[in-house]
């Protein structure tokens, strides 16, 4: 790593572990208030557990409002996160005039709109061993440091395969395609463990200053817009230890990794000459090609939505 983000990396890569008390954190929050949002979309076997962890923090004070936006499940998530204990919406019910995307970046978007938290933590709704400590961990360097706006979660990522779990080997679009694409095009962006976690924390002035990629290209895309909008001493990462979830296959992984690559090639200004990612499938002993769109058309800074500036005006 370049010495930049070398030295951000050492005195800005916290442990979860290490965070105050719940009752620590209400302090230091000084009348801050923090909502949870979880985007989902067909989670019916992990998003009940995920809401759950959360629970202890709103009893504690810590967390004032948890929201599950559900993408259009078909199976039981909307019903699995109401009975843990979650305001459950829609994505299609949020900001309707704008009509609805796919991806977890509308939601992480729209769920602006349906939250007032001074802080947002995001949580991913797929993960097998979510804990109350992840979400305190994360709004610990937003209520401990001042100049922090913007947190990212790290951790180790298992591997299933074979009837064997691997502690590492996860995470391998982010070892594969973000990593080596922030290393060589944005260096200071070096010390990030886990550019692609879906675990974040930031205030809220900065996320409604933000674009929202869609699909998957939305990790990446705040991460670049956060340093472009508040520069490594702004952001901080906190160790939550090691995180599971559903394993994708490799052609998923491909899709991923197409729209990382994307995005993070257009921040940087280079001129994207296709449009689709071809994969291949065998149909009758001969490879089919199979293409689909690589696009992350993002949505504006919730600030500049006239709807969402109004309601906030009203509010304050």
């Amino acid at each position: 790593m370049r010495p930049d983000a070398s030295r951000w990396f050492a005195r800005r890569t916290l442990r979860a572990g290490d965070a105050p008390s719940a009752r620590t954190l209400v302090s230091l929050a000084g009348g801050r208030t923090a909502s949870v949002v979880i985007p989902a979309l067909d989670e019916e076997p992990t998003v009940g557990a995920v809401v759950a962890s959360v629970r202890p923090l709103v009893e504690a004070g810590l967390v004032d409002e948890l929201l599950v936006v559900d993408g259009g499940s078909r199976d039981g998530t909307v019903q699995v996160a109401r009975s843990a204990g979650a305001r459950v919406v829609s994505v299609a019910e949020l900001l309707p005039a704008h009509g609805s995307r796919p991806g977890k970046g509308e939601s992480m978007w729209k769920a602006l709109e349906a939250t007032d938290g001074d802080l947002v933590v995001y949580l991913d709704a797929d993960v097998l061993d979510s804990s109350p400590g992840w979400v305190a961990g994360l709004l610990w360097p937003l209520l401990a440091e001042p100049d922090v706006s913007f947190v990212k979660a790290c951790y180790d990522r298992p591997l299933a395969g074979g009837g064997v779990v691997a502690p590492t080997g996860g995470g391998r679009v982010t070892e594969l395609s973000a990593r080596p694409l922030l290393d060589l095009l944005h260096p200071a962006l070096a010390g990030f463990v886990q550019p692609l976690a879906g675990e974040c924390a930031a205030t809220r002035s900065l996320l409604e200053s933000l674009p929202f990629s869609g699909g998957y290209a939305v990790e990446i895309g705040l991460l670049l817009d956060a340093y472009d909008a508040v520069g490594l001493e702004g952001m901080a990462q906190v160790d939550l230890g090691s995180r599971r979830h559903r394993n994708r296959d490799t052609a998923d992984l491909g899709r991923m990794s197409a729209t990382v690559v994307a995005e993070v090639l257009a921040r940087t200004g280079v001129e994207l000459r296709g449009g689709t990612l071809t994969q291949f499938v065998r149909d009758d002993e001969a490879y089919a090609p199979s293409e689909r769109a690589v696009t992350a058309d993002a949505r504006p800074p919730m600030q500049d939505v006239p709807e969402y500036a109004a309601r906030r005006a009203r509010a304050s």
